[in-house]
């Protein structure tokens, strides 16, 4: 596995003065960033694939162990406060349960039957979306996931760092991130960490983009739960309705605080005609300003 080789460039690493060891570090973080281009593909595809079921009030899920886990917890816990994502909607799968994302779980990345029985146990079905993370592209936990998800009809997303891996093969919706050796030889928490990572912000930002919880790049999806959010969110809905922020802080009131609610209100659409409007279009603020003709 080429996440895996050793260079002779970093020999003596321990030895370098500090200043040099930060910037082969550097230099490997910025060789994960640029690694991600060529994925942007898949990626869309993933996201595009992932829309209808999400739709249908399917869950959006991450598999993994070790640091690919706890990456995927760390994308998915801030889909709730960012866009309005339901937690119940949310899945967690790793490899050796909960303790494993604060403290590591020997052995528990090889176990199949524990990856599989964990698709099983959360009920996955055709409207789940599954996202498994396997820098080595060949963990055994989140390799049984992923095919036991596919088995039962989820859009099965697999992310990987090195090609031709088992977790890229036995997936719908294969993405690889090349990063190559590390600076510290199979320390992929690094260059690979940094590529998953990338990878998830932009795979799940697309995906809620695509369901309507962006409206010209702003977050009018967020949850207000404190003042610099509420004062955020007024401030929104009057730049977006185009209006005074009185008339904006009234219709985020009378939305309780739901900024495209409060949008279409202080565009002069009653409350009960605003919350039908968006769930006729499926929640998509732009298309319920076009239908009520105030503009997209």
């Amino acid at each position: 596995m080429r996440t895996e080789d050793a260079s002779a460039r970093y020999v003596d690493l321990d030895a370098w003065d500090s200043l040099d060891v930060l910037r082969a570090l550097w230099e490997g973080q910025l060789a994960a960033v640029a690694a991600v281009g060529p994925a942007l593909p898949a990626i869309a595809a993933a996201a595009e694939a992932a829309e209808a079921g999400l739709r249908r009030g399917g869950r959006l899920v991450y598999v993994g162990a070790g640091t690919s886990g706890r990456i995927g917890v760390q994308d998915g816990a801030e889909l709730p406060p960012t866009f309005d994502w339901p937690e119940e909607r949310l899945g967690f799968g790793i490899a050796g349960g909960p303790t494993a994302i604060l403290r590591a779980v020997e052995d528990a990345e090889d176990s199949t039957v524990d990856g599989a029985a964990w698709i099983a146990e959360t009920g996955i079905g055709g409207d789940d979306v599954v996202v498994g993370l396997s820098a080595s592209g060949t963990t055994p936990f989140t390799l049984a996931a992923l095919k036991a998800a596919r088995a039962r009809g989820a859009v099965a997303i697999g992310l990987a760092n090195n090609p031709g891996t088992p977790i890229l093969e036995q997936c719908s919706h294969p993405i690889l991130v090349a990063t190559g050796g590390e600076v510290i030889a199979g320390s992929t928490r690094m260059k690979a960490g940094t590529a998953q990572k990338i990878v998830l912000n932009l795979l799940s930002t697309l995906i809620m983009i695509r369901l309507g919880r962006v409206y010209r790049g702003r977050m009018i999806a967020m949850r207000a739960t404190n003042r610099k959010l509420r004062a955020r969110g007024a401030a929104m809905v009057a730049e977006l309705a185009g209006c005074d922020a009185d008339a904006a802080g009234r219709a985020a009131l009378q939305a309780d605080g739901d900024i495209k609610l409060a949008v279409l209100i202080a565009r002069g659409v009653d409350r009960d005609e605003a919350e039908r409007l968006l769930a006729r279009h499926d929640g998509n603020l732009r298309r319920a300003l076009a239908a009520r003709g105030t503009g997209a």
